[in-house]
């Protein structure tokens, strides 16, 4: 089977260089320390939230190809966030997932809500441009990382004063997680495959740290699940494909937390 994810990450390494080639790290870290951004803490607005739900905007998908190709991420930003989102992730991937960092940054402007960026991030350039861009968080996945680079991300990115959300699948990847990660993902998601099933996330409770964030994602199309996930001890949710697919995300978004039981 073709492994998606070292494709993805291939590409990546590519992306980057040229990135940097076009506009030097040197260049985007006297930005940074130049600039004035506001700090928003995804964490905490997961733990205040009763619902917790990260609403996604996403264009495409490697496994289901378009799903709402011209899709303009600040009407559906404005949408999900006055049904009631508490965060919003943007995927910046353009090759794979049809997303740009002008998606991100043009969201930032135009909502208050956390954003996280949702990206493969390999290389601590694109923290830097994930600051510069308006996010307030990042996603870092550990399939795509050694657990080395990974801990090094975490900590540029916590200089940076953006969250982490670390991004695991199975056990193995338990190792990853350190004190300063307290926002835990599981990805419902194989990203070899992109083969999904959400038992994934009850499977791994008993591994998670009790005192981080535990957020579920990929794969959560009903809120009967959203409700056993959080009486399993999960906080936040990130469903995009079941909102992006509808002709208005923001109010399929706002009937969708209607629907969660009691």
């Amino acid at each position: 089977m073709k492994d998606i994810l070292n494709d993805i990450i291939a590409h990546k390494k590519v992306e980057v260089e040229q990135a940097k080639k076009a506009r030097p790290l040197s260049s985007l870290v006297r930005s940074v320390e130049e600039g004035t951004f506001e700090v928003k803490s995804l964490k905490e607005a997961l733990v205040s939230s009763p619902t917790g739900i990260i609403s996604e905007f996403k264009r495409r998908s490697p496994s289901k190809g378009w799903i709402r190709q011209t899709a303009d991420a600040v009407t559906i930003a404005k949408g999900y966030q006055d049904n009631g989102a508490s965060a919003l992730s943007v995927l910046t991937d353009e090759k794979f997932f049809g997303g740009t960092r002008q998606d991100l940054h043009a969201a930032a402007q135009a909502i208050s809500i956390p954003i996280l960026r949702k990206d493969f991030i390999i290389d601590e350039y694109q923290l830097y441009e994930a600051k510069l861009s308006g996010a307030h968080a990042v996603l870092l996945i550990a399939a795509a990382l050694s657990p080395t680079r990974c801990k090094k991300l975490t900590e540029v990115a916590r200089d940076l004063e953006l969250e982490v959300l670390l991004e695991l699948h199975d056990e193995r990847e338990i190792a990853y997680i350190t004190p300063l990660n307290t926002l835990i993902g599981i990805n419902n998601r194989n990203l070899g495959s992109f083969h999904t099933d959400v038992r994934k996330s009850f499977d791994m409770t008993r591994r998670l740290p009790s005192d981080a964030v535990w957020v579920s994602e990929s794969g959560i199309s009903s809120p009967a699940t959203v409700k056993e996930l959080r009486d399993a001890g999960y906080k936040g949710f990130l469903i995009g494909e079941r909102f992006m697919k509808e002709d208005d995300p923001g109010a399929s978004l706002g009937r969708f937390m209607k629907s969660i039981p009691a």
